[in-house]
């Protein structure tokens, strides 16, 4: 079994790129580079790991090639380009040279308006991503799910995957709407879902394994284990945990699931997914 980490962050801190990087996140503000990484990775025995966006510029996405080409172990980025853009087309044709530019994300969940994914100069910019065989993360807070839902019925043929559970209420116990909704986007078969960003969805300081087993057992019910993949969110969740606690939420639920099942959340899913 190859362990894969299907979503972790690197950046140069900056106080105006990382503009969302608060007061209370003073942890966050230093720089994550790939050998900051590496000792977790190996600790908890994964092979590799898929760098995503966090910053919404070019330059980013430049960035994180970049470390791609020098640290094997990241096996793929999900950039960011300006999906509106109407030069798209030659955006995607210069991007895609780079074989580790695997997919796409755009930060929906700082858009003020809840159903920004149905923009029509959006949805133009998305319908390109096939084209270009790349695939789509869509970041989410629990109140866009429902234009999520509208807008993954429009790509069928669109890898699309759900990053952080769509950031359900953990902290204030809240399951409903999100269990309903996230039940009619896993009903769309090429729609997939991280496990990851769950802690710092819930009480930084107070939580335990129990506040997730409602929230994990709605997206392994919904979903199953061919359509999960594991993300530490790293360094984001050490607003509250570190990479082995948030493994090891994950390794404790998965511990009744075959061998075959654990396999696949922890790395083949995420290997197929972004064709690593």
């Amino acid at each position: 079994m190859e362990k894969i980490d299907a979503h972790q962050h690197f950046w140069r801190y900056s106080p105006a790129t990382h503009a969302w990087i608060s007061d209370a996140m003073q942890v966050l503000r230093r720089d994550y580079l790939p050998p900051d990484l590496k000792p977790a990775l190996e600790t908890n025995g994964f092979a590799g790991c898929v760098a995503v966006q966090a910053s919404q510029t070019e330059a980013e996405t430049d960035f994180l090639l970049q470390l791609a080409d020098q640290y094997d172990f990241i096996r793929g980025v999900v950039g960011w380009v300006d999906l509106r853009d109407p030069q798209l087309g030659e955006r995607l044709a210069h991007w895609t040279q780079h074989s580790k530019l695997k997919g796409v994300r755009h930060v929906v969940q700082d858009e003020p308006d809840d159903r920004f994914l149905l923009r029509p100069d959006f949805l133009r910019g998305v319908a390109m991503l096939a084209d270009f065989h790349l695939t789509y993360d869509i970041l989410i807070f629990e109140r866009q799910l429902p234009a999520a839902v509208a807008f993954v019925e429009k790509f069928p043929e669109l890898p699309l995957v759900v990053d952080h559970i769509a950031k359900p209420r953990i902290a204030d116990g809240m399951l409903e709407p999100w269990a309903q909704h996230m039940r009619q986007l896993a009903q769309f078969p090429h729609v997939h879902c991280k496990v990851s960003g769950m802690v710092t969805e819930a009480d930084w300081q107070g939580w335990t394994p129990d506040h997730f087993k409602p929230y994990l057992d709605v997206v392994f019910e919904a979903f199953g284990p061919e359509r999960l993949m594991f993300g530490s969110d790293w360094p984001v969740c050490r607003l509250a945990g570190e990479y082995d606690q948030v493994v090891q939420l994950l390794d404790d639920y998965l511990s009744g699931y075959s061998k075959e099942e654990q396999a696949r959340v922890w790395g083949q899913n995420a290997t197929q997914f972004y064709k690593l």
